[in-house]
């Protein structure tokens, strides 16, 4: 189960990580961000993969080209434009015909350019022994497959302005050759795959993000924050216990804390780096972020149906002895107080006992903190911390560890003058 559409992959993360050229590596890109990996095997994998990447970094400083002239180049490399053998047919029908030989010549032409540039200034250039072997072994097979084509050969030709009629069929047999063999198709996939990986590496410099490293137990982030934010402030925690609870007044910073630490989980996952400095993260089957849960309109659940309906199948998948990590956003805000109080504590008494699992809790709920145990730091707790100074809230956006009993609710109301309007 992964429950990550608060996360606003696509509006928020994607923008950060997105350096592709064209829309087929962006798509492919968009496929890479919405599904965690499987195990941590493969999650280390495309760690290696993005490294070498990174590690590549000078090769790909000018990467650049033409969309239009990729599409054109998509567009000419297909099965109905190779159709005119054999090649006798097609020698006589370019020595007579002006208009195809023109047409031809300029399309092969453009095709030579456009992949001897890719192979001569990038790919050609890759140090491949910072790559894990699996994937040098595709850039080796792009590599391979385009030098096949004796592109530099053509491209003298070209420059030389002696691209003869026996060099455009000569080449149009050997394209035609590796389209019906699906060596084309084949190569596109790499090379958008390729430009995917090279646009997250992009991202991952471009922000300073850092590689995390996984463990069955603990659970540490030092200086991280949420990106989409202008100036963010770091925080940093460790914490040992399988539950967390976030305190703090309201407009301190809570579901953003919360939304930078399912974010720093799930892009882990991915195989990307995460917006820290450092980071230790639980590896879990299930991720479940639960930060902007509204009624359901269209199915008819209330507000609080809905967080039970989320909150079960968490269990249900905790209960099948699955890694979970899950985010509950002021769990049960949608009932009354005195039921809030009540199963809130039932709920995350129950939530302890699954020790594989990770699952962070803000609340606004004060009787909580006379659980046997927070006393007993079962259980982590922290809290955004806010100052009061000359009466007026001032929002640090701090992390510390322990509980916070501030109440700004009053002071505001105050502040805008409610009071006296409502007295």
């Amino acid at each position: 189960m992964f429950n990550i559409q608060d996360l606003h992959l696509e509006k928020e993360l994607l923008p950060l990580i997105d350096f592709t050229p064209n829309e087929f590596s962006r798509k492919t890109l968009q496929e890479l961000i919405k599904q965690p990996l499987g195990s941590i095997e493969e999650i280390l994998h495309r760690q290696l993969i993005l490294k070498g990447f990174i590690a590549n970094n000078v090769i790909f400083k000018n990467y650049t080209y033409s969309r239009r002239e990729l599409l054109e180049v998509l567009s000419f490399l297909k099965p109905e434009n190779f159709n005119d053998n054999p090649k006798r047919n097609q020698r006589l029908r370019l020595l007579f015909s002006e208009q195809s030989r023109h047409r031809k010549a300029s399309n092969l032409i453009q095709a030579v350019l456009f992949l001897n540039r890719i192979q001569l200034f990038f790919i050609a250039r890759i140090n491949l022994a910072v790559f894990p072997e699996n994937y040098k072994k595709v850039l080796i097979n792009i590599n391979d497959f385009l030098s096949g084509l004796n592109l530099p050969k053509y491209e003298l030709l070209i420059r030389e302005q002696n691209f003869k009629v026996k060099h455009i069929v000569e080449l149009s047999d050997l394209f035609a050759e590796a389209i019906v063999n699906g060596e084309f198709e084949k190569f596109w996939k790499h090379f958008f795959l390729f430009e995917a990986y090279l646009s997250i590496s992009l991202g991952i410099l471009k922000h300073e993000w850092a590689f995390p490293t996984f463990s069955k137990k603990g659970f540490t982030l030092i200086e991280f924050y949420h990106p989409m934010l202008l100036n963010p402030v770091s925080n940093s925690f460790t914490t040992n216990s399988n539950v967390i609870l976030i305190t703090g007044p309201n407009m301190s910073g809570k579901s953003t804390f919360l939304k930078a630490v399912g974010l720093c989980v799930f892009l882990g996952h991915i195989g990307l780096g995460v917006p820290a400095k450092k980071a230790e993260i639980p590896f879990v089957d299930t991720i479940s972020i639960s930060i902007n849960l509204n009624d359901d309109i269209i199915s008819g659940f209330s507000h609080f149906m809905t967080e039970l309906i989320n909150l079960k199948k968490v269990i249900t998948e905790a209960t099948e002895n699955n890694y979970c990590f899950a985010v509950f956003d002021e769990l049960f805000r949608g009932t009354n107080n005195e039921d809030a109080i009540e199963i809130s504590a039932m709920t995350i008494k129950g939530l302890t006992k699954f020790k594989n699992s990770i699952f962070f809790i803000s609340t606004h709920l004060q009787e909580l903190k006379e659980l046997a145990e927070v006393k007993e730091e079962k259980i982590a707790t922290f809290y955004i911390d806010c100052e009061l100074k000359n009466n007026n809230p001032k929002f640090t956006y701090e992390l510390k560890e322990g509980w916070s009993n501030l109440k700004v609710g009053r002071i505001l109301i105050e502040k805008e003058g409610l009071n006296k309007l409502l007295g």
